[in-house]
């Protein structure tokens, strides 16, 4: 199943190094837009054993994260215009970069991290923890910290930056919210 869908996927969803949004039955693209929760691709592509279109989509991603300094809720991939502003402090392109860093050891995907990071400080912090930034153009804070932040968002940071031996990947399965589910092999062998 998984490889007749990304194998459609792929030919009428991809539009160079994005992934647009298409008329279910005809195929044809609609829109040249592409999302903060849409970066969790790159991780399903690299999942999936797609690590090159998976680089690639990351590679993208970040291009949208770097654009004003943090990610927008969407942009258009095609003039790169912000059509969606705020920053809800979502998890998904650190996700994806986690689970780069992992198949391929490549150090950027660290770095990109880093810089996740160092933008969510910048320009996220309060006094009492983080919020949702109104716009990422202006910086116009929110007053509002969702629970995935901390479930996700800050978890995906911290396994990026942590070593394997913090958590193995070979032992867990993150369900949705990341949180770490031990694979029942490797709970018969502890």
């Amino acid at each position: 199943m998984w490889r007749s869908s990304i194998k459609a996927v792929n030919k009428y969803v991809a539009d160079g190094d994005w992934y647009g949004e298409v008329d279910m039955d005809s195929g044809k693209l609609t829109k040249t837009e592409f999302g903060a929760l849409h970066a969790f691709l790159p991780a399903v592509l690299a999942l999936g054993g797609d690590v090159k279109r998976a680089r690639r989509l990351e590679a993208s991603c970040f291009k949208m994260w770097t654009l004003h300094g943090i990610e927008p809720e969407a942009i258009d991939y095609r003039t790169m215009a912000v059509t969606e502003a705020p920053y809800p402090l979502r998890p998904e392109i650190i996700e994806s970069a986690y689970y780069l860093n992992h198949y391929t050891h490549d150090r950027q995907y660290v770095d990109m991290g880093g810089t996740f990071f160092d933008d969510l400080v910048k320009n996220c912090r309060t006094d009492d923890g983080y919020t949702t930034l109104k716009s990422v153009i202006t910086k116009e804070k929110g007053d509002l910290m969702p629970s995935y932040f901390l479930a996700e968002t800050l978890k995906y940071l911290y396994l990026l930056f942590s070593d394997d031996k913090k958590l193995r990947f070979s032992d867990v399965i993150f369900n949705t919210e990341a949180h770490p589910l031990l694979k029942t092999s490797s709970r018969s062998r502890r």
